[in-house]
């Protein structure tokens, strides 16, 4: 059965506190497991929210801050300890390779993990498949900083009764699904012919930022928006000196984006609940939850479908 989920390992930005851990989020979608910003500790946050090392595909860095990749280190030696199988692709900013680099080789440990390192340059595409493309885009942070947008392709749902009046049967139904079109008797019948079309999914995650137009870019229309908030606005003048967002922010870029539900997180330690966040982003964007460590938090329902005419 598919799953996708997103589960929170950590929410505190720059340090822990008593009741949340430094960053760490991870992304079960369908038969992928996608790990962000594991900050330090992340590996018992998963043992805790009952994450295997062995789900995990790709690994996205958006920066070298230590409160997003303190955890890496230890994440992959416990990919090499477990002799997981399949590579992980591991995805940060190129800037970073030395301190890449230093956490990957951070002490003595049989290497007998599968990473597949990819290194980002720019803004752009970082991985596409049949069924997923994976974009970043840099941010405006103090240092190199990018946020990734996942977005799902369409899919189609095919008319029974149009296949038919068309002449498609059989296998040819699954070529068309698969190629876009068929031939059928001299003619070209197409996906768009006869079927509906299921809009693909978005998740986009926002890590540390000021407002700027990458943000909004990566947010537009995401079915799911994970993203930073640190401060609430009567600091917002310390935001903006740091790199970071506002709650207000937050939900004001949800709103203008067209995102469905916002995740906060990223807390500064100053706050000892989440919950004013959610009451000043509520204030600009209604669907706003924040994240607590070891939340498990379902995508949403997927958008209506668009019948085709």
């Amino acid at each position: 059965m598919s799953e996708r989920r997103l589960i929170v390992l950590g929410t505190s930005s720059q340090v822990p506190s008593r009741e949340r851990n430094q960053n760490g989020y991870f992304l079960r979608f369908d038969d992928q497991g996608f790990l962000f910003d594991p900050g330090e500790g992340t590996q018992r946050q998963m043992l805790m929210a009952g994450v295997a090392v062995s789900g995990i595909t790709k690994i996205f860095i958006s920066h070298f801050h230590g409160d997003h990749c303190l955890g890496l280190a230890g994440v992959i030696q416990r990919i090499s300890l477990d002799k997981v199988p399949h590579p992980v692709e591991v995805y940060y900013p190129a800037s970073g390779q030395a301190y890449y680099e230093r956490l990957k080789d951070a002490c003595s440990y049989r290497h007998e993990g599968r990473l597949e390192e990819r290194p980002i340059r720019g803004d752009g595409t970082v991985f596409e498949d049949d069924r997923l493309v994976i974009s970043a885009a840099r941010l405006d942070h103090d240092i190199d900083t990018f946020g990734f947008r996942f977005r799902e392709k369409d899919a189609y749902t095919l008319d029974p009764q149009m296949l038919c009046r068309t002449g498609v049967f059989g296998a040819m139904a699954g070529e068309l699904k698969r190629t876009g079109s068929v031939r059928v008797k001299g003619k070209v019948v197409t996906v768009e012919d006869v079927g509906t079309a299921l809009p693909g999914q978005v998740f986009a995650c926002v890590m540390d930022t000021r407002i700027c137009g990458a943000a909004c870019e990566l947010a537009r229309d995401a079915d799911m928006l994970l993203m930073e908030a640190t401060f609430l606005s009567d600091l917002e003048g310390k935001a903006i000196e740091f790199g970071h967002l506002t709650a207000a922010q937050a939900g004001m870029i949800a709103r203008d984006s067209g995102a469905d539900l916002l995740v906060l997180t990223h807390f500064s330690q100053r706050y000892p609940t989440p919950d004013p966040f959610v009451e000043e982003a509520s204030r600009f964007h209604a669907n706003t939850v924040a994240a607590r460590d070891g939340m498990a938090i379902d995508m949403p329902r997927r958008r209506r479908s668009l019948k085709m005419e």
